[in-house]
């Protein structure tokens, strides 16, 4: 269902002109100058630190793990410096002390009676019975107090005057900008100090760790040591977490029956065989993001995006990108976009010739997509049916709860780890994404594992989390640089090869996904795209659950449910707000909406070719999906 809103607003465009350029060579031989390219353009862009700064930067991060310090001492000196140069919030903080402190021994006097704890204790995690009984519902009590009140004196302090202004990080910044920053800065350090204090961490303090322990004479414990050492010697190992090996990939992942129709040093290229006998006339390329394995496209049958697209008689194609080791570590944007995304569009056209490509990408390669696309409309190139963006970002003004790790500091520290060893490590940046979640990702699981002697049993998606990969030092200090610090894909000002791209440029239909509770693309940032593209049909689609979880939903899952508007030109436009108050509701996965929409821009079906077919186009020597790259 089409719905044309009834108000129209003046819509941003992306700033700076289009260029069309010519034609560039085939992706095979402009693969060879790739990096060269990437080189000179990645240098005059983001100038490289000297031997002596990264020294520098490397012997901080022995000290502070990775974490740029000096970005949250600046943010703490802010703090102190409003809080001292304003009497009434001294005042203010003193006070609200006070009313804790007071509460809190008032909550005493009546706990040994069984007092329950307040609602606002269960928030943080004091939700069984057990809770309530003394002296646990003491410990819970204060700590919960104490939390609220340093909360708030973060949010408090955070509010600086003009006088502190000065003190901190981009003083040139809008005061308003610069505040926001700084207060999501203090609210993570504050929540990493907060949960790793929480009383239900420790055994003598945990009521339910306690009666455990009696009940099992301490059983529980002997387990968790085992489970310790058995996660020590798997660490010191390199191996992945104990349990994942339910979930091999190629028997019980990754199991659509597919070949490899193309490989070159950093992708092959998965087609997948065709269960109908006729099958829609327009490919489906699909870019998925090189941060994790291809794979969480196509995890257990019953949740397999690629499964269902075949099944419904679409022509799936698949990047699977190479773990990239120190030998990599050249590889900039430049090369992902032209022996990745190129690569890979000019073998499908070779394959199915005469037919225009339905491109897909997710994640960090949604964002990839977006400026190989770009490129391509900036060309005259019209090879592409239409742009499906699944939570990727284009604008990254506002990067949810990662802007607290996209500072100029702590990427000069990043730049620092990565070019030392040509790659940054799948544990580095696991650890920062259990940072944002520590009380669920970090705390909870230990307690779990060590404490009950407890292991959870994984899911297919937790075991395809854990299966991580590397990023090469040049991609991801251009991505994290010009992409996240910069901004310059949504500014206008994103070169590919040396040549200027706009995401005006892009005139063909969109379809874009956002999840509601996405911390790494949030879905009013991945909304943007509205306004920086030049769609005449542009459909976004607002699913429930994460940034993993809400796109790997299956064809129905009975706790989905989903948003869709779609604009049938290109001036029409709402606000992120005004949008979701608009849209109605409805329930169960988007992926049936999605897959309606393939179908009506494509132009017909027509007879399956088998993929064996796909050698004498190639000249590839065919091998069974999932090939090699993904056991990289």
């Amino acid at each position: 269902m089409k719905t044309e809103p009834k108000r129209k607003a003046q819509r941003p465009r992306a700033r700076g002109k289009s260029t069309r350029h010519p034609a560039h060579t085939a992706s095979g031989a402009a693969g060879g100058k790739a990096s060269a390219a990437g080189k000179s353009r990645a240098s005059a862009t983001v100038p490289e630190p000297t031997e002596a700064e990264r020294a520098i930067q490397l012997e901080a991060a022995a000290l502070t793990g990775g974490i740029a310090a000096d970005d949250y001492l600046k943010d703490w000196l802010a703090w102190c410096a409003t809080i001292a140069g304003e009497p009434g919030k001294q005042a203010s903080l003193a006070q609200s002390a006070l009313a804790k402190a007071a509460d809190t021994w008032k909550f005493v006097s009546s706990a040994a009676m069984g007092g329950p704890l307040p609602p606002q204790a269960a928030a943080l995690g004091f939700t069984d019975p057990s809770w309530n009984v003394w002296p646990f519902n003491v410990f819970a009590h204060t700590y919960s107090n104490w939390a609220t009140w340093v909360q708030d004196a973060v949010a408090l302090g955070a509010q600086r005057s003009a006088a502190a202004a000065a003190i901190g990080t981009g003083a040139s910044e809008p005061e308003a900008a610069q505040a926001a920053r700084r207060l999501a800065r203090l609210r993570f350090a504050t929540q990493l100090l907060l949960d790793a204090a929480s009383p239900a961490n420790f055994l003598h303090m945990n009521p339910e760790l306690v009666r455990k322990t009696v009940d099992e004479s301490g059983e529980n414990l002997v387990r968790g040591l085992k489970l310790w050492l058995e996660d020590a010697q798997g660490l010191l190992g390199r191996k992945r977490p104990a349990g994942n090996e339910r979930f091999r990939v190629g028997r019980d992942v990754a199991v659509t029956s597919g070949k490899v129709v193309f490989r070159n040093r950093l992708i092959e290229l998965l087609q997948y065989s065709p269960q109908t006998d006729t099958v829609h006339a327009e490919p489906i390329l699909i870019t998925p993001a090189w941060i994790m394995k291809y794979y969480i496209l196509d995890l257990s049958p019953r949740n397999s995006l690629v499964r269902y697209l075949v099944e419904q008689g679409h022509t799936v194609f698949m990047i699977s990108w190479k773990n990239p080791t120190g030998e990599e570590r050249e590889l900039g944007l430049d090369d992902y976009v032209s022996l990745g995304f190129e690569a890979a569009l000019d073998t499908v056209n070779r394959i199915v010739p005469g037919r225009k490509v339905h491109a897909v990408g997710y994640c960090i390669g949604g964002t990839l997509l977006s400026i190989a696309a770009a490129l391509l409309a900036g060309k005259g190139d019209q090879r592409l049916a239409s742009v499906t963006l699944l939570a990727a970002l284009t604008d990254f003004s506002e990067p949810g709860e990662l802007s607290v790790f996209i500072t100029p500091a702590q990427l000069a520290m990043l730049e620092a780890l990565m070019h030392k060893a040509g790659v940054l490590e799948s544990e580095r940046m696991a650890g920062a994404f259990a940072m944002l979640r520590s009380r669920d990702l970090l705390w909870k699981p230990a307690v779990d594992t060590y404490l009950r002697g407890e292991r959870a049993q994984p899911n297919d998606l937790m075991a395809w989390n854990a299966d991580g990969t590397r990023m090469p030092w040049r991609m991801h200090n251009e991505y994290l640089n010009r992409l996240y610090l910069k901004n310059e894909l949504a500014a206008g000002q994103f070169t590919v090869r040396g040549r200027p791209i706009s995401l005006a440029d892009l005139q063909v239909p969109m379809f874009v996904v956002g999840t509601e509770t996405d911390h790494v693309a949030p879905w009013r940032a991945v909304y943007k795209a509205r306004s920086l593209t030049r769609s005449a049909d542009f459909t976004f689609l607002l699913t429930s659950g994460g940034h993993n979880a809400g796109i790997v939903s299956g064809p129905s899952h009975p706790k989905r449910r989903h948003r869709m508007l779609t604009w049938p030109n290109a001036t029409d436009a709402l606000s992120a707000e005004e949008w979701l108050k608009a849209v109605p509701l409805r329930p169960d996965s988007w992926w049936p909406a999605w897959q309606e929409w393939l179908v009506k821009h494509s132009s017909g079906r027509e007879r399956a070719r088998p993929v064996a077919g796909a050698e004498a186009a190639t000249g590839a020597e065919l091998q069974d999906a999932p090939g090699t790259y993904v056991f990289g």
